[in-house]
Order: C-alpha cells, then structure tokens, then sequence
C-alpha cells in the first residue's frame, strides 16, 4: 500500500496541497517501511511550512528524522531535505543560530555541487539576517568564484552585493545589482526578477527615491505575475512608504485585502491538516476495533452451543455498552476539536480585525482631514502595522510606555474633524489607576470599534464618550446625534466583536434608540476575577 499512495501524494504535490497532505498522512500512519513514512513526513514538512504553519512543519520534519538512519546511504537524501527545510523554518522563525546549524547538518549528506551551493547561499543569507555581515560577504564571494549557472550567479551576485551595502551604506551596490537583474531578465528567471526589484528598490530609498518607486513598482507587477500573496504585501507595502499621498488610498485598500485573505488561508491551512491527522486515526481506529471484534467472534465459534449463547449474549451486553461509551467519547472529542478550532478562528479573526482593519482605518481617517502630512511619521506607523500584520499569529503584548488616558485622548480626538466634535468626559488618571489593566486593553479596542463603527455608518457630526467609576463598576456612556440604528439590526464583525468583548471582562451593555442618534451604556467591574 506504501509505495502506490506515496506515488498518489508526490502526483498532488504543488498542485492540490490539501489531497497531497491526505495521502502522505496515510503513508506515515499504514506504511511498514521506514523510508516511505520518512519521506511522508518531510513532505508533509513542506507543505505546512509553505501555509505558513511553521511549528507544524517544524513538528512533522523533526518526526521524518526518528525513522532515519544516517548509516544507511539510502536515507542521505531524504536527510539533506529534512535538514535543510529545518533550516528554512528556523530562518522564517528568526532561530538564526539553529538555522546555521541545520544547514551545515544537511552539508553533511551533499553528493552535489549545485546542492552545495544552495544549503551555502542559505548559510549566507542566513548571517546577513542575522546581521553578521562579514561572515556572509566571505561565504558570498566564495561562491562566485566557484558558480558555473548563471540563474545561481545572478542570485548570489545579488545578495552579495545587498550585503556589501547593507555592511556599508556608502558602497556603491547599483552596478552589481543591476548586472544580476540583466541576467535574470536574460534567463527569464522571474523570482529572480522578484528578488532583484526588491534589493534596487530598497538600494535606491536613501538617495534616490524616485528610481526606488519605480523598482518597487516593478516587482509590484512580478508579484501579481508570480500570483504570490506574501511578496505582492511585501512591495504594496514598499509602494505605500514611497508613494505620493494622492496614490496612497489604492494600495491602502489592496494591502488591507490581501492582509485579510493571507491570514485566513494560512489558518484555515492548519485547521485543515489537523482534521485530516484527526479522520485519518479516527478511521484507524474503527478499523483495528472492527477486526478485533471480528477475531472475538470467530473464537467463539468453537465453543459449545450452550456456551456459545451465553458469551454472544455477553459480548452483545458488552459491546452495546462499549459501543455507546466509544460512541459518547468520540462525540466529546469532535466537539471539543470543532470548539477549539472556532476559539482560534474567533480570536484570530478578533485580532487580524483589531490590528490591521482598524489599524489602516485610523491611518486613513487621519490623511483625510490633514492638509499636510508628516511622511517620516506615516512611513513609521505602516511600518509598525506591517510587522504587526506579518507575525500576527504569534504577536507578543505590547506594553506601552503612554499613560493610558492621553491613550484614549489620542484615539477619541484622531477621529475628530472639522465635521466632527468629540467630547471626552471623565478620563482622567484617578479614574483609570482604579481599572484593571485586563479591563483597560479591553477597553481601548471597545472603544475604538464604536468609533469606526460611528464614522462608518453614523453621518453624526457631534459624539460624546463619559467615563466614571460607581461601586466597583466602570461606566462608559456612549451618545452621537447620528442617524442611529434599528433595534432590529444585524449587527456587523465591529460591533459583533465590541459584544464579545465586553462579555469577556463580564461586563454588561445596553443599545438606546432615541428619536435621533445612539447611546450606548456599558458597565464592567474594574477589577477581574482570577
């Protein structure tokens, strides 16, 4: 059975990731040789660290390793591949040291030149990430003077000569750079081309700034040509740090839903490859509980027909009981899969919403009552947004050093404008030093989805938010003279998620539908229970 399905898996690989996992799971939970469930593992590997699911492939490759033997020459290659993906997720988990180490591992099992130069060029990189210039340049211009091809010379040119630069700003880096972009047009190498436009484009900021727009530009249209997510961010994020203002809403917008998608599909990816690992022992098992209560039952044949009656009479008892109890248990497991999978999609897509959703919103609402903006400033905030973006799945918490109520002062007044007036009544440092710091991270963001939800849909052109404590109770009165909203609304992700987080600090909120406008009243104790 091995060997037809590892087939089935390698004809889906690259082309339906999903099918492909399926059979190579089958593989590494039926097959008997130990090279086959290998080499299921590592694709495996691969596949989840291309999702995006980093420890899970990190998980899967480290899993292929225990059924290798580094004596038998015949598992050398799937070792190679083992330690140099390895390799690759330490390096997008930012392990630069154990990334080195992996790398130099997998050295150990080269029996090609061309693979030699690879697992090098991902040493060197590796250094440059890591800030160890000189380490990289000499590993870089050790590889030049051996390459033969020229799609690898052009690629190690081009990193060689980012490295010069970044070492030392002052190194005129242009004319390399611009030689291996010539080849790899020459080749037609387009994610080459990729990487060539993103090294001029960042090579090019400092000093030249229009030249650096237009080579962002340029890989702006080798990234949709590529039909690659991750790199059509990276340079819309390039585009929006160089661009004009008037250009800026556009890619806004297209960097907000590509954002968006990209996290969803990465988390949908790793829901997916857990309900697969999960039918497929789920199957196991019925299987190998079948064939036991098959062999009972053959057993029992034997035995005389008196005590025949009575045994069948007994596994029947039994195997009702069992059946049921499997049964319940089985429910109990796929219910609380099913449940911790919609907690994190919840708290994912809460986060994705609060960081990048609202985030974007904020910058935006700001540019569109400024008549001058400070670029520096702006290019500051993107970048802060796009970092956050980009590790979102495991963003650490930030503590900020700004007291909490010139927070909250600055996130009321950045929605004010000369068509509308915020008034901001009660917060005060007194007031917030009673809160508990749970409650006031809650309470920022609910109040920063009442005021999106307000500029979005409200047309109030007057908005007032009261803060005051009563008996160990936080109140916050919310009122706008908008056009309100009917107390049979169905309400949107905001003010869906504003509910979830009131009710997770145990607060309480109430809706008024005045003739004219909104007023909201929610009240949260100020300190959490543990």
């Amino acid at each position: 059975m091995s060997a037809p399905t590892l087939d089935k898996g390698e004809s889906f690989f690259n082309k339906n990731n999903d099918s492909a996992f399926y059979y190579f799971n089958l593989v590494a939970t039926s097959a008997t040789d130990s090279l086959d469930i290998a080499m299921a593992y590592t694709y495996m590997g691969i596949i989840q660290e291309y999702e995006g699911d980093h420890y899970g492939g990190q998980e899967s490759l480290l899993k292929s390793l225990t059924y290798l033997n580094e004596r038998n020459k015949k598992h050398h290659g799937v070792l190679r591949s083992n330690y140099h993906e390895l390799g690759n997720v330490c390096l997008n988990l930012r392990n630069y040291e154990a990334a080195i180490d992996y790398y130099n591992k997998a050295l150990r099992y080269v029996n090609k030149t061309d693979f030699e130069a690879i697992a090098l060029n991902s040493i060197a990189l590796t250094y440059q990430k890591k800030g160890d210039y000189n380490e990289a340049v000499s590993l870089y211009k050790s590889l030049l003077a051996k390459s033969r091809d020229k799609k690898e010379y052009a690629r190690i040119l081009s990193n060689y000569a980012r490295t010069k630069w970044l070492k030392d700003p002052a190194y005129p880096a242009g004319p390399e750079l611009y030689q291996a972009l010539q080849i790899r047009k020459d080749s037609n190498d387009i994610r080459g081309l990729n990487a060539s436009y993103a090294h001029l484009s960042d090579y090019y900021s400092p000093s030249l700034p229009d030249s650096a727009l237009y080579y962002a530009g340029k890989r702006y249209e080798i990234a949709r040509q590529m039909n690659s997510p991750d790199d059509e961010v990276e340079a819309l994020s390039k585009l929006i740090t160089l661009s004009p203002i008037n250009l800026l809403k556009p890619y806004f917008i297209r960097y907000q839903n590509l954002t968006d998608s990209i996290q969803t599909a990465k988390n949908t990816a790793k829901n997916q490859f857990a309900l697969i690992r999960y039918e497929t022992a789920k199957s196991k098992a019925d299987n190998l509980q079948l064939q036991k209560d098959n062999a009972q039952k053959r057993t029992q044949l034997v035995v005389q027909w008196f005590i025949l009656v009575l045994v069948i009479l007994s596994f029947i008892t039994a195997g009702i009981a069992l059946v049921h109890r499997s049964r319940r248990r089985r429910q109990e497991i796929e219910f609380a899969s099913r449940q911790a999978i919609q907690d994190f999609q919840l708290t994912t897509s809460q986060r994705v919403h609060d960081v990048v959703a609202n985030g974007l919103y904020n910058i935006m609402s700001g540019l569109e009552h400024k008549t001058s903006v400070d670029k520096e400033e702006l290019i500051d905030r993107i970048e802060v947004l796009y970092e956050r973006s980009r590790d979102i799945s495991y963003e650490p918490p930030v503590i900020s050093k700004i007291p909490f109520p010139v927070k909250i002062d600055n996130l009321l007044e950045a929605f004010g404008s000369g068509h509308i007036k915020v008034l901001i009544i009660g917060n005060s440092a007194a007031l917030w030093n009673q809160v508990d710091v749970q409650v006031q991270h809650e309470v920022e963001h609910i109040l920063q989805e009442l005021m999106v939800n307000m500029k979005k849909h409200s047309q109030a052109d007057s908005v007032m938010i009261k803060f005051e404590c009563q008996n160990s109770l936080l109140q916050i009165r919310y009122t706008d003279n908008g056009i309100g909203i009917s107390g049979q609304v169905k309400y949107g992700n905001g003010l869906r998620n504003t509910g979830n987080r009131i009710r997770k600090v145990n607060g309480q909120y109430t809706f008024e539908h005045p003739a004219k406008g909104l007023k909201i009243h929610i009240t949260i104790p100020i300190a959490q229970s543990s």
